[in-house]
């Protein structure tokens, strides 16, 4: 019996379980926490059901679940395209696999380099600063993904991240301070930078468009966002579409640790 299995079970087989699988953990990683975490369970759910059917040769039930998951296929395109757009952006950064968002979290491995390298004390002192006397303020942190076409959108800059640098560049009479600020490997890289705002229905109406534009970035791209609102100088962070309001300058740098090399 064993013989035949292993005749039967070729080193293929092992890594096209293996290809399936990972696919499945990043698409949970995906929609894990939203919604869509139903959906997606429906759907698994649902086609499990038709294989069922279609292994115990019931001829019409089988014909008739397959017609829907033919439609269904469309439909899927249309409910998870946000999800889908990140997942694609996730493939689509040239070290994702280096980041670790591949092999350290399905196989977890700890890849070397993969912890970027961040003063994270100057930011959470700027930001402290500028929350006490109401600067606005809308800063985001590459990960895998260089965001060199939001970079383009802004002015140049070549500087060592410092608390005294993120200050000027946001002063209220400074002229690089609307837009974003976008920082790669403990470097300002670009001032006013101009970003893509959420497109989330249930957006709260109280906030402004940094608040926006710091969850559209996130939730189009792997990068962090930081935001300090002018009106009320709270602190905010942002990831993968969600943020997280009323920060402490200790938090925020907690948070920043925590997700640098995620």
């Amino acid at each position: 019996m064993l013989n035949l299995l292993s005749s039967q079970f070729s080193w293929l087989d092992l890594i096209d379980i293996v290809l399936v699988a990972v696919l499945l953990y990043q698409l949970y990683q995906l929609v894990r926490g939203t919604v869509a975490i139903n959906i997606l369970v429906g759907v698994t759910l649902f086609y499990a059901l038709w294989m069922v059917v279609k292994a115990m040769n019931m001829r019409l039930f089988s014909h008739i679940l397959g017609k829907f998951i033919d439609v269904g296929f469309i439909a899927l395109l249309i409910v998870f395209q946000q999800e889908l757009r990140r997942f694609f952006i996730f493939v689509g950064t040239t070290n994702f696999i280096s980041k670790g968002s591949l092999a350290r979290r399905f196989l977890e491995w700890n890849v070397k380099g993969g912890k970027i390298e961040l003063d994270t004390h100057a930011i959470s002192k700027a930001c402290k600063n500028m929350s006490e006397s109401h600067t606005g303020a809308l800063i985001v942190i590459t990960r895998g993904s260089d965001l060199k076409f939001y970079a383009n959108t802004g002015d140049p800059i070549d500087a060592k991240v410092s608390v005294r640098m993120i200050e000027s560049i946001f002063y209220k009479n400074s002229p690089l301070h609307d837009g974003a600020l976008l920082i790669t490997d403990n470097q300002l890289r670009a001032a006013r930078c101009v970003l893509p705002v959420t497109e989330d229905p249930d957006f709260p109406a109280h906030l402004g468009m940094r608040h926006r534009a710091a969850v559209g970035i996130t939730e189009n791209s792997d990068a962090l966002a930081i935001v300090v609102s002018e009106q009320t100088g709270e602190i905010s962070f942002a990831k993968d579409g969600k943020i997280i309001h009323g920060l402490t300058p200790d938090k925020l740098r907690e948070l920043i640790d925590k997700n640098l090399g995620d």
